[in-house]
């Protein structure tokens, strides 16, 4: 089990930090009305690749927050901004650019066979996401939540195109909880297929795997629940949080039945992380 400095790749989960109360009814002066950030670092242990079945633990930053009313929201490996202004106690739209680092089998590659096959060049997966919030679901101060996060490689890796569905519904728990559940996947196109999923003849020869062609489709879906706690008792007023984050995924399609994964790894993915955030 290897201690790594990296972001954390995860599976439809929710931000490492302390999140503000969701749209809502007003309920006087917090740390949220304005201009407002969280910094965040936490441990996680998660598959050393998609599909792996060797796990490691990694150190995760997080920075989240608004500024200027523009809403910085962490993605696994990434961020997107929101443009659009947020309305308490009505629906409300999200809109934004999104950027993700993707180092699938860049490095650490576990597996000494898959390691042979040889390593893959990172990521940077840039498009738009975009979402609409309905306040006050399930519970008063809940918010039911849709986005879709569309990106195309731009550093020339897998130069395919990546859309990534969730739902999530979110609330505080009293003046010091707050608890988020989310459920996702992932779809990808024939270029991120083929680039994550194949076993060319090369990488055949040099690991002893079969050969796999591998196409696009839907490569994942899986859930997730954050929880937070603020720990002076009072969330609205910021400070010091402690987060935990539980998720599990499965793998679909070419990502199950490559041999990187049914015959080196595992289709069932999980993960767990424990940290703590500061917000101010």
């Amino acid at each position: 089990m290897r201690l790594i400095l990296s972001p954390l790749a995860l599976i439809a989960a929710p931000a490492l930090a302390q999140q503000p109360p969701p749209a809502g009814p007003p309920t006087g002066e917090t740390v949220f009305d304005d201009t407002w950030v969280t910094i965040g670092v936490g441990a996680g242990y998660s598959p050393s690749y998609t599909g792996s079945d060797d796990y490691r633990v990694s150190v995760l930053p997080v920075v989240q927050g608004k500024v200027m009313g523009v809403r910085i929201e962490p993605r696994p490996a990434g961020i997107a901004l929101n443009l659009l202004p947020e309305v308490r106690g009505k629906p409300h739209l999200s809109l934004g650019p999104v950027v993700r680092l993707r180092s699938d089998r860049a490095e650490n590659i576990d597996d000494p066979v898959v390691e042979l096959a040889g390593e893959l060049d990172r990521a940077v997966e840039v498009g738009v996401s975009a979402g609409i919030n309905f306040p006050g679901q399930l519970t008063r101060r809940g918010t039911l939540s849709f986005t879709l996060d569309a990106r195309q490689d731009v550093a020339g890796a897998h130069s395919g195109l990546v859309f990534e569905p969730r739902v999530q519904w979110s609330s505080p728990l009293g003046q010091a909880a707050f608890v988020q559940l989310s459920v996702g996947g992932e779809f990808a196109d024939g270029d991120f297929g083929r680039y994550y999923q194949s076993v060319t003849p090369v990488q055949a020869a040099a690991s002893g795997l079969p050969q796999f062609a591998a196409d696009g489709g839907m490569t994942s879906i899986g859930a997730s629940v954050f929880a937070a706690y603020d720990l002076d008792g009072n969330a609205r007023n910021g400070g010091l949080g402690l987060v935990m984050i539980a998720g599990y995924s499965r793998l679909q399609g070419d990502a199950a039945r490559t041999p990187y994964t049914a015959l080196r790894g595992d289709a069932d993915q999980g993960l767990i992380v424990l940290g703590i955030g500061y917000t101010f």
